[in-house]
């Protein structure tokens, strides 16, 4: 009887063993719960809009001739890293008055937004004018742009526009057809409020001034089906290990240096007549028309012998 009263102990120790662990394992605190809203998407605008980062740059080097002839000094541009957000919280981070441009791009299913602040169109006008291109306490509470800052806005916009559709061209022929224009957040109807937008800047660094941000914005829908296309055109235009070894080859033969020499005439004498020559003596010789370039035993050219600055000199007249 003892003996079995100890298994009996026994089992009932494993399973008390066993029913505390259960417990402290369901007890110990698990990983983090994180909520999810079905429908949205972790978007990294650098890893899957690849070919738009590189289009911002080549955009930012171009925009740099568009800008400092407005602002008339030396400028420097640069693109920042895509970002993205819904339409109307970044519209919320707008100021009151600022100029917005809709443009349709055909044939793709939508546009775009060219948004210039109004600090740096009074900017642009005080430094046409002979100004110090400083920011003043009026402009910060105006509503509405002078007849002189839409007009040289009208011009601005038509470079950048027109610069933007030159970018447009390595990756999808667009036409930028002017949609809308407005001077107040309020007012602009570009997309939903809550569809997702690609927000593109470009800051402008004038090397006298305050600098400004030109901001380009993306329906991120738009964006979507042609995002393998635009990879796949970096990509392309990217030069291959294979390719840039052979350019650098290339570049390093266009500078070895290759000992030319040119034949005037080949006489022929006998050994006697050669054993016996003396200062005086006269060799009958018969120049050609044209005297062969050669390079080793090789003919790569042919020209005539003459003179150039009082130096002898060969013109080129055949090549091969």
């Amino acid at each position: 009887m003892s003996g079995s009263g100890g298994d009996q102990f026994g089992d009932e120790d494993v399973l008390s063993d066993g029913f505390e662990e259960a417990i402290a394992q369901a007890t110990r605190p698990g990983p983090e719960v994180l909520t999810f809203a079905l429908g949205s998407d972790s978007f990294r605008p650098a890893e899957r809009l690849s070919g738009l980062e590189r289009m911002g740059e080549k955009i930012a080097r171009s925009l740099r001739t568009v800008i400092e002839p407005f602002v008339q000094v030396r400028t420097q541009v640069a693109a920042v890293p895509l970002t993205t957000r819904s339409f109307d919280e970044w519209l919320e981070a707008q100021p009151n008055l600022i100029s917005l441009s809709h443009y349709r791009l055909q044939p793709m299913k939508g546009g775009m937004l060219i948004a210039i602040p109004a600090d740096f169109v009074a900017a642009l006008i005080e430094r046409f004018y002979g100004g110090t291109a400083g920011p003043t306490a009026a402009s910060a509470k105006r509503l509405e742009f002078s007849a002189s800052e839409d007009l040289l806005l009208a011009r601005l916009l038509e470079k950048v526009s027109g610069l933007m559709v030159e970018a447009w061209r390595d990756v999808i022929p667009v036409e930028a057809t002017l949609a809308q224009r407005e001077t107040s957040r309020f007012h602009i109807r570009f997309i939903r409020p809550d569809d997702q937008v690609v927000v593109q800047n470009f800051t402008i660094t004038p090397a006298e001034g305050q600098p400004a941000t030109i901001t380009v914005l993306y329906p991120l829908a738009m964006l979507r089906p042609i995002e393998e296309q635009m990879s796949k055109r970096v990509h392309d235009d990217a030069p291959s290990g294979n390719t840039a070894w052979r350019s650098m080859l290339a570049a390093s033969l266009a500078e070895v240096q290759m000992p030319v020499r040119s034949i005037l005439a080949r006489p022929e004498i006998s050994l006697a007549q050669l054993m016996t020559l003396k200062p005086g003596d006269v060799i009958p010789i018969q120049i050609l028309p044209r005297t062969p370039l050669l390079i080793a035993s090789r003919t790569v050219a042919e020209g005539q012998i003459g003179e150039q600055d009082g130096r002898a000199a060969m013109l080129i007249e055949r090549v091969g």
